[in-house]
C-alpha cells in the first residue's frame, strides 16, 4: 500500500517539530499568567448557529469545515475562539468574578488556501478580559500581547503594534452610508485594503458610496490616545494606522496588530481588540470585553526569520547505555534510581555496538550519553558526554542526578 500523505493544510509534529510547539506555548503561557490569566477549554465542535451573523461573512461561508451531523444538525469545526468564549461567559455571568482573566491555546480550523503564515489547521493563544470598561483594559490587552513576543525573544525593534478604533471609523464612514449599504461593508472594504491596488480599491469605494475615499490620518480619540500615552511610556513600539480594521464583525472600538518589521517577513503576526457587544448577543448580559489571539504558525514564521529558535533537546535528559547485554539489568537499576530523582532516562535497547547507541540518542535529540557497563559498576564512577559538543567529563554515581538537573 502507498503512503498516506497528511490532509492539505495539516502538519504531523515529530518530536522535534513538537519541542517548538511547546516553547512557543511555554512562553505564551509564562507571559499571560504573568498577569493572571488563567486556563480554559471547551470542544472542538460547536453549533455553526453561534459563528453565524456574529463572526466575519468570509469565514462563515467560505473558510469553515461545516456539517450536517447524524442527528441532521449543522456542526462546525471552530475556525476561531472568541464567539466559544463569549458563548461560556454568558452562560455563567453572574457566577463569574470581574475582572475575568481567560486564556486558552487550541487547535482550529479554517478551508483556505494554504500559505505563509496560513494553514488549514493552527493552534492559537487567545487571552481575553472581560468585565473593565476602562481604558485600562484596552492597555493591559496591547501589553500582554507586548509581553508574549518579549518571552519568545524579541527585541522592540523586531516589531511593532499598529492600532486603530473601530470608533473612530464608525464616526468617520458612518455618514457615507446610505440604501443598501452599511456601515460593516465599509469596514470589510476597509479590511480588504491592502490585497487590492490604490486604484482598485477607490474605483470600488467611488462606485459603492458616491464619495472619494478619505482616509482617517490620526487618532482623534481621547481614549485612543490614553492608550497611546500609556504605552509608549512603557516603552512598546506603538504607532496609529488608519488600515487596521480586523475582520471580525463584533469588534466595536480599539483594533490592533502586531507586526513584524523584517522585510523578509513583513506581515501582520496578530491581532485583537475590543467586543462589548458579543456576550448579549449569545443571551448574557452586557459585558465589556478586549483581547487578542496570536496563532503558532505566524510565531515560528517569526522565530525563524529573526533567528531566535534556542537548539531544543528532548525531554529525556541522558541516555543510558547498557555495555553489554550482560549489563542490561545493572543499567536498568542504575535507570529507575535516576528517575526516582527526577532525571529523565532513555535505557538503550537494541543495539549491541555503543557507536549505534550513540547514533540513536543523537538522532532523537537527547543531550547527555552514558555507556554503563561492568568497568563504571566497579569504580562507581561513569563518563558523561554531551553530545552537541562530544565533552566528557568522569563523575561520581552519587553525583550524576545532582549535574544531570543542575
Amino acid at each position: 500500500m502507498p503512503l498516506i500523505e497528511p490532509y492539505k493544510g495539516v502538519r504531523d509534529f515529530y518530536p522535534e517539530d513538537q519541542r517548538i510547539q511547546n516553547h512557543i506555548f511555554a512562553a505564551m503561557r509564562t507571559a499571560v499568567e504573568s498577569f493572571g490569566y488563567e486556563e480554559m477549554n471547551a470542544s472542538i465542535l460547536e453549533s455553526t448557529d453561534l459563528y453565524r451573523s456574529k463572526t466575519s461573512e468570509e469565514i462563515v461561508n467560505e473558510q469553515t469545515y461545516t456539517f450536517l451531523d447524524r442527528g441532521e444538525r449543522s456542526v462546525t469545526l471552530r475556525p476561531e475562539m472568541t464567539p466559544t468564549v463569549a458563548r461560556m461567559v454568558a452562560a455563567k455571568r453572574r457566577e463569574l468574578g470581574m475582572p475575568l482573566r481567560l486564556y486558552s491555546i487550541q487547535n482550529f480550523f479554517r478551508y483556505e488556501r494554504p500559505q505563509r503564515g496560513r494553514l488549514r489547521e493552527f493552534w492559537q493563544l487567545n487571552a481575553d478580559l472581560f468585565g473593565v470598561a476602562g481604558v485600562e483594559a484596552d492597555i493591559e490587552a496591547i501589553e500582554v500581547a507586548y509581553r508574549v513576543m518579549k518571552q519568545l525573544g524579541a527585541k522592540d525593534d523586531m516589531f511593532t503594534v499598529r492600532v486603530n478604533s473601530r470608533k473612530l471609523l464608525y464616526d468617520l464612514y458612518e455618514p457615507i452610508v446610505t440604501g443598501e449599504r452599511t456601515i460593516e461593508h465599509v469596514f470589510s472594504l476597509l479590511d480588504r485594503k491592502g490585497k487590492m491596488s490604490r486604484e482598485e480599491f477607490e474605483k470600488v469605494w467611488e462606485k459603492d458610496f458616491g464619495h472619494p475615499f478619505t482616509e482617517a490620518e490620526t487618532a482623534h480619540s481621547p481614549r485612543l490616545q490614553a492608550v497611546f500615552d500609556a504605552l509608549r511610556a512603557k516603552g512598546i513600539p506603538i504607532v496609529f494606522d488608519p488600515h487596521i480594521v480586523r475582520g471580525f464583525t463584533y469588534y466595536t472600538d480599539l483594533v490592533f496588530e502586531v507586526y513584524d518589521t523584517n522585510p523578509e517577513n513583513a506581515r501582520s503576526l496578530f491581532g485583537g481588540g475590543r467586543y462589548d457587544k458579543l456576550i448579549s448577543q449569545y443571551g448574557g448580559e452586557d459585558t465589556p470585553a478586549v483581547g487578542f489571539a496570536m496563532g503558532d504558525v505566524p510565531a515560528r514564521d517569526f522565530l525563524e526569520t529573526h533567528n531566535l529558535l534556542p537548539h531544543l533537546h528532548s525531554t529525556a535528559m541522558l541516555y543510558l547505555a547498557p555495555v553489554a547485554e550482560k549489563d542490561a539489568e545493572h543499567a536498568s537499576r542504575l535507570a529507575d534510581s535516576l528517575r526516582e530523582k527526577g532525571v529523565n532516562v532513555a535505557l538503550g535497547m537494541k543495539h549491541t555496538k555503543i557507536g549505534d547507541h550513540v547514533k540513536a540518542a543523537v538522532k532523537l535529540g537527547i543531550r547527555y550519553f552514558i555507556a554503563y557497563g561492568e568497568e563504571e559498576q566497579k569504580s562507581g564512577t561513569v563518563t558523561l558526554k554531551e553530545l552537541s559538543t562530544q565533552k566528557e567529563e568522569k563523575i561520581s554515581l552519587d553525583n550524576l542526578a545532582s549535574r544531570l538537573l543542575s
